[in-house]
């Protein structure tokens, strides 16, 4: 007995997602596309850097609270701003090759050789290992999709950013208790929002939650790769949030 093959689905995404998840993929406007990413981490920071309450702590645990919290609080800023972005599928240069060998192995020359499609890019080995799959891109993508259709408004953005920004549990965090009565306060604030602008509240809190909880499948490498690996080189992320604490933005 054979195992059913999947059937291709309306709308499914171009690459195949049971054997292509893994595949490298890029931006295909990429200069627009991270220039408008660079803008919206600027605002992010400069939302988080002066919050009364984030100014009060010792810089290094600035630094532990915006390295951990800055992809996911990045993510909630694009979904905001409804910056939408198109991916296009790469090719290494030896796999790219090898196709058009074959090919022209099989026209006996009798034909033009095939160039690669608008869907494809040809990057650098080193590059290509680099760069995001195809399945990590997707949570990125769903995440923004979620977030337009719930119509979240501006204050719930706010509340939001702050709930994922005060984590208490990470390592290296010393003021444990005000990080979580910062997060808790933030939640009993947006709770208060939503029963007031909402008939269905218990709803509308379901509906955040998860939003954040979404949030948790989104790669911090990933974001850093299609969004800025081309503009920030060899420096690291990390090292990126300590010039921006520091710097007056």
């Amino acid at each position: 007995m054979h195992a059913a093959q999947p059937v291709a689905l309306p709308g499914a995404p171009w690459w195949n997602p049971w054997s292509g998840a893994q595949r490298r993929v890029a931006l295909q406007n990429p200069q627009v596309v991270c220039e408008a990413a660079s803008a919206a981490l600027l605002r992010t920071m400069r939302f988080v850097k002066y919050l009364p309450c984030f100014q009060v702590l010792p810089l290094d645990q600035q630094l532990v609270l915006a390295r951990s919290g800055w992809a996911p609080l990045l993510m909630l800023e694009l979904a905001q701003d409804r910056i939408n972005f198109e991916i296009t599928e790469t090719l290494e240069p030896g796999w790219l090759q090898s196709v058009l060998t074959t090919r022209r192995r099989e026209t006996e020359g009798d034909e033009p050789q095939p160039l690669p499609t608008p869907q494809e890019r040809s990057i650098p080995p080193t590059e290509a290992r680099l760069l995001p799959s195809a399945a990590e891109v997707q949570a990125i993508k769903g995440f923004l999709t979620k977030c337009w259709s719930l119509g979240i408004t501006a204050k719930e953005y706010a509340y939001l950013k702050g709930i994922v920004l005060f984590t208490p549990d990470l390592p290296g965090l010393r003021c444990v208790k005000y990080i979580q009565g910062l997060q808790w306060g933030t939640q009993q604030i947006l709770g208060e929002h939503t029963r007031m602008m909402y008939r269905g509240y218990h709803v509308r809190v379901a509906e955040l939650n998860s939003v954040l909880f979404q949030l948790r499948f989104i790669s911090a490498n990933a974001v850093t790769e299609l969004f800025f690996r081309s503009i920030i080189g060899a420096v690291s992320m990390d090292d990126m949030m300590l010039e921006m604490l520091c710097t007056t933005l």
